[in-house]
């Protein structure tokens, strides 16, 4: 085992756990949150904690199918973030 490989493992196992603090911190936003704006902020955090999540589980596991995961939950999160805050200021999604 070289030693830039040796780094890359470090580097790895730091990323998700610093991702995963982050994630749980986002939940604990999510939860507590004082207000609905503050909600809606920490779950598009969430989401972006996620994807980092599986991109970081892409590269450990040199398997390119997480990345096109990533993408579909990407675009799930920006949807569902969008429908949710027009929810919250209009009172519905669909006109």
């Amino acid at each position: 085992m070289t030693l830039a490989t040796q780094i890359m493992d470090w580097a790895l196992v730091i990323a998700f756990v610093m991702v995963a603090v982050a994630q749980v911190m986002a939940m604990i936003r999510l939860w507590i949150g004082p207000s609905t704006g503050d909600r809606i902020l920490a779950l598009d955090t969430m989401f972006i904690n996620a994807i980092g999540l599986i991109i970081l589980l892409g590269i450990y596991q040199g398997t390119q199918i997480y990345f096109e995961a990533a993408l579909i939950i990407a675009m799930l999160g920006f949807v569902s973030t969008v429908a949710y805050a027009r929810f919250v200021l209009r009172g519905d999604i669909i006109e």
